[in-house]
């Protein structure tokens, strides 16, 4: 296995290059990077699923993308590219022009889309308006029509609702809606569903497939919840403490994960545990330990103190090495396919 560059997408120039992003935070002690170097690429029409702990840095990256970084957080370097245009250094008037019509982004919280003081229908048609040059009726239409869509009963009633006299469910599928109306190119969603039931999850993520193939338009599907990402997604990005370190196809990531913190992730996962043998009452395989905040990262592997194949090597900042053709993970000794992670006893510890 040979060090290599992030992976490029063959043929024709992708929907979305990320490359060498960073984002870092200010505080009284210095700086504390959250999105540390990183590089991928999603084509139209694909779904990428971010998936790792809370906190490392999945929803960061999702904001980074799109310069909703506050102060005193900082995009500090790397490029990001869509449709062959370079986004990064966009002034304000161009940003306005590009959020919710070639991008759009919806957050965890539905609360963070909607205007509480404002009916859906006025926002969902000022959204509408906003970006295209079409009636007001036609833009009530177009609504109405993506309330429908993400499975909202009555929909020409709550259409004259105020955020408040819904729920929270349907408040994110309102917010969900949003996003879809303008058809954007590029779709980050944060964690959208965490509110629903299953059946309106399993509803709203046939109509983000359906968007994807039938529109080009590419999703960025941010989550911890690996049973989504495969049933979803069509290749993934594995983050911990800022860094993507693993990525390849769904496929190839959780039937071969390569990176061990990837195998922790999936051996901790009952669907995944009782394919790999698990029987079923016994205790689940936990990653030991817990992520590091940011701003105290060990040397070299921030992985290290919690993975029972590090040494010596691992003080060093690992390389990053294709373990098969279009995955790549960054690690020192990546697993061989089918290779289970020794037990956390055998742990070799090495210290900071």
């Amino acid at each position: 296995m040979t060090s290599i560059p992030p992976s490029t997408t063959h043929g024709a120039e992708p929907l979305l290059r990320v490359r060498h992003l960073s984002t870092r935070f200010r505080n009284r002690d210095g700086e504390v990077t959250a999105v540390d170097d990183i590089s991928f690429e999603l084509a139209a029409g694909e779904v990428l699923g971010l998936v790792g702990e809370s906190g490392c840095g999945k929803s960061m990256t999702g904001y980074s993308l799109i310069d909703l970084v506050d102060p005193p957080g900082y995009v500090a370097g790397g490029s990001v590219r869509l449709n062959g245009r370079e986004l990064r250094g966009l002034p304000a008037k161009a940003w306005r022009a590009l959020r919710g019509d070639r991008i759009a982004m919806i957050f965890q919280d539905p609360m963070l889309t909607l205007n509480p003081v404002l009916r859906i229908d006025t926002q969902m048609v000022e959204a509408v308006l906003a970006h295209r040059r079409i009636s007001r009726a036609e833009a009530q239409t177009r609504a109405l029509d993506a309330l429908e869509r993400v499975g909202i009963p009555a929909a020409a009633e709550r259409l004259r609702s105020y955020p408040h006299q819904l729920s929270g469910g349907m408040r994110q599928r309102v917010a969900i809606a949003i996003a879809l109306l303008n058809q954007p190119d590029l779709i980050i969603a944060d964690e959208p569903t965490t509110a629903l039931d299953v059946t309106i999850q399993a509803q709203i993520l046939y109509e983000m497939q359906t968007l994807c193939r039938e529109a080009g338009t590419g999703l960025i599907w941010i989550t911890h919840d690996l049973s989504v990402v495969a049933g979803l997604a069509d290749r993934v990005c594995v983050m911990y403490a800022g860094r993507i370190v693993e990525q390849g196809s769904t496929a190839q990531v959780l039937e071969r994960p390569a990176h061990p913190y990837t195998r922790g992730l999936l051996d901790a996962t009952p669907a995944a545990a009782l394919a790999r043998g698990h029987h079923r009452g016994e205790p689940l395989r936990q990653i030991p330990g817990s992520a590091p905040p940011l701003s105290a990262l060990p040397a070299g592997c921030a992985f290290r103190p919690r993975c029972p194949r590090a040494n010596e090597s691992c003080l060093q900042v690992p390389p990053r090495v294709e373990t098969a053709d279009g995955q790549e993970a960054l690690c020192w000794h990546p697993l061989s396919p089918g290779e289970a992670l020794p037990e956390a006893s055998t742990a070799i510890g090495v210290q900071s």
